[in-house]
């Protein structure tokens, strides 16, 4: 079945940006004009998304790239993941009596890397100072950015946690809502939404760069001085260690990061985590993000699709890959919940985390692959990990995620923003809670860049949204949450760390660990859901693509790649030119499943649920059902927020994600 798309492909010769956000790719694009390269769009356009999209990520949340250097013909990773901090013991949380990192407040704060992240990107590969590069973000910071529906929506939602009660977020009610402070409110959908404190930090950043002087790396390290041992550090400490704010357990709690934490860390570059998927190469961050879930679930699908017989990943009416793909993603899930993690620190907490060679082992591979079947739940829906890199590894115990009560739509903020994960059905299995879906799945947002030289870029920034945390003052942002992230021990809080894995793995306790690679550690990176991917085709860069949805977002650009592979290879057996069919790909229907623990606060799962678009076949879902699977169709509109550019054949291509009626493709 021939791909089909909803808008045109941007197509062109100069360069492309693609973004969640058209504000964003139109300033990419801007920078490009002006003679900047990737590196300096996809940053001016990621300070522009922190303005833009304050719901999805802010300057207190965390970024990873990944990038094609066309000068040294490399793929790299900058890792902008901040660190638990020092304070952040399993005891400390021991002696509030928690089960779980809570998902909003201080608490779960880890040290801001975002812009770390970006400023080393452009301080190694971009050609921009810095102030031209935040001038775009400073501007419409000071004098208004467009309110979007889901940001109106979202501040709506929580105006009685910004105003009410012990506790309430009254920084973040003065610098997000309108009216006086007895009746403050949410803006209007498309008023203008100024955030001067925030045009005033970054002020202060630029000036502090251009006070050491002309050497432009030089005023790169002055501004990451400035932010992580200087002035933003100091505010972070005295706010995090003065101030007590309500999170969503409803306790009144001060933060634990401090000034020391920031100063402490540095943004690094690394190798990527590389796969491959029938000639093709994928490029993902190392196992302390979720990269690795998508490089594994390829490797046990690959061989499986498109032969003749076999379930086509082009057929919209084909339930069998459906059920592939997600048998394939679920059982990649469980590896990641049970091995992946921040190695820093793993070795002297007895903890294991497998080098992604060990996951991606043809023979552990196979091994696994042959637990894939005609049915979803042969193992009753439980996570079933394995042992990659041989068998004197013990599993780790897998914890139960905490029951929490119950609380109201605004009285407290979830760890996962604009996400209802609530089972509501109708007599069809069709989802009744479709005006939360439709406010958005994803928890972040997403830039994509090619130039004309040949670079590529691929960066998901993400946190410190405006419902994680209150806002700092004197700063004009909120800091991030992504602790939340990391487990706590066996024997924290109330309860211990029990259960988990297949019954087969309980009855062999003896075998297993107490500590997972996540596990709450000072210093320790939390596995982040961030996913940003750069795809290559005999060692040539191809393709940035990436989505926001937290855990979500490799499922989703699981079809995304296979559609792309498979489509290639079947125009050059028919002997037709092939063409990449970006914006197609990227409209395509999709589905994802939610077996795995969620990785927000509380960390629910729902075993064996599958939700995927209602443009999929009629018969598709019902067909899923047989083959065990919990089975529910949603708006044909909802899943993902994909996009992408390429490198192709001479050709500069970029695509964007039509849900939601925002984000947006440029270039020429």
């Amino acid at each position: 079945m021939p791909l089909t798309s909803t808008r045109p492909e941007i197509t062109g010769t100069f360069g492309a940006v693609a973004s969640t956000h058209w504000l964003a790719s139109q300033t990419g694009m801007a920078v490009l004009e002006r003679g900047g390269n990737a590196f300096d769009a996809a940053a001016a356009a990621g300070f522009v998304l922190q303005v833009v999209e304050p719901h999805l990520n802010g300057p207190g949340g965390d970024l990873p790239v990944v990038l094609w250097s066309a000068q040294d013909r490399q793929a790299h990773v900058v890792c902008g993941q901040g660190t638990v901090p020092a304070a952040a013991t399993p005891q400390a949380f021991a002696d509030l009596g928690l089960t779980a990192v809570p998902g909003s407040g201080l608490l779960a704060a880890t040290v801001p890397g975002v812009f770390g992240a970006w400023a080393l990107l452009l301080q190694r590969w971009g050609t921009w100072r810095l102030r031209d590069v935040l001038e775009p973000a400073i501007g419409y910071a000071r004098h208004g950015a467009p309110v979007l529906p889901r940001v109106a929506a979202t501040l709506a939602s929580v105006t009685p946690l910004y105003t009410q009660g012990e506790g309430a977020w009254t920084t973040s009610a003065a610098t997000y809502l309108t009216g006086d402070a007895g009746a403050a409110r949410a803006p209007q959908p498309w008023s203008r939404l100024r955030l001067t404190a925030l045009a005033d930090t970054y002020d202060r950043v630029v000036a502090a760069a251009e006070a050491a002087g002309s050497d432009r790396d030089a005023q790169y390290e002055a501004a990451r001085e400035h932010w992580y041992r200087g002035e933003v550090a100091d505010a972070v400490d005295r706010f995090c260690s003065t101030t007590r704010w309500r999170d969503v357990t409803g306790a009144v709690q001060p933060g634990l990061l401090r000034g020391s934490d920031l100063a402490g860390w540095e943004p690094t570059v690394e190798e990527p985590a590389v796969g491959e998927y029938r000639g093709v190469q994928v490029a993902k961050t190392g196992t302390w993000g979720q990269g690795p879930l998508l490089l594994q679930t390829l490797a046990l699908l690959d061989g499986q699709l498109g032969a003749e017989g076999a379930p086509d990943p082009l057929a919209e009416d084909d339930d069998a890959w459906v059920h592939a793909c997600a048998a394939a993603f679920d059982l990649a899930s469980a590896d990641r919940e049970a091995w992946y993690g921040d190695p820093v620190g793993a070795e002297e907490d007895g903890v294991d985390v497998p080098d992604v060679a060990d996951l991606l082992d043809p023979a552990y591979t196979a091994s696994r692959r042959a637990l894939l079947g005609e049915r979803a739940d042969a193992a009753g829906h439980e996570l079933q990990p394995g042992w990659p890199g041989g068998t004197a590894r013990r599993l780790p115990q897998l914890p139960v995620p905490p029951r929490v009560a119950a609380v109201e739509d605004g009285d407290v903020a979830f760890g996962e923003p604009t996400v209802d994960r609530r089972p509501a059905a109708d007599e069809q299995g069709r989802r009744t809670d479709l005006s939360r879906e439709e406010l958005g799945r994803g928890d972040t947002c997403h830039v994509d860049v090619a130039d004309r030289w040949g670079n590529l870029v691929s960066a998901t920034p993400s946190g410190g949204w405006l419902q994680s945390s209150p806002v700092i003052p004197e700063l004009g942002f909120p800091l991030g949450t992504r602790a939340q992230m990391c487990w706590l021990p066996a024997g924290a809080g109330t309860a211990g760390v029990t259960g988990g894995g297949s019954p087969r793995s309980r009855a062999a306790a003896a075998r297993w660990g107490s500590a997972l690679g996540s596990t709450l550690r000072p210093g320790r990176r939390p596995r982040t859901t961030l996913s940003p991917t750069l795809l290559l085709r005999d060692g040539e860069p191809w393709m940035a693509v990436g989505t926001p949805g937290g855990d979500q977002q490799d499922a989703w650009q699981v079809p995304f790649v296979l559609r792309l592979v498979h489509a290639a290879e079947r125009a050059r057996a028919g002997g037709e030119a092939v063409e990449t069919a970006l914006q197609a790909a990227v409209d395509a229907p999709t589905f994802h499943t939610e077996t795995a623990p969620s990785s927000f606060w509380p960390r629910q799962a729902l075993p064996g649920r599958l939700l995927l678009e209602d443009r999929f076949g009629p018969g598709v879902a019902e067909g899923l059902r047989r083959r065990g699977w919990d089975a529910h169709v949603v708006d044909g509109w909802s899943l993902g927020r994909l996009s992408a550019v390429a490198l192709d054949g001479g050709w500069v291509r970029a695509a964007a994600n039509p849900r939601g009626a925002q984000g947006y493709a440029v270039g020429r």
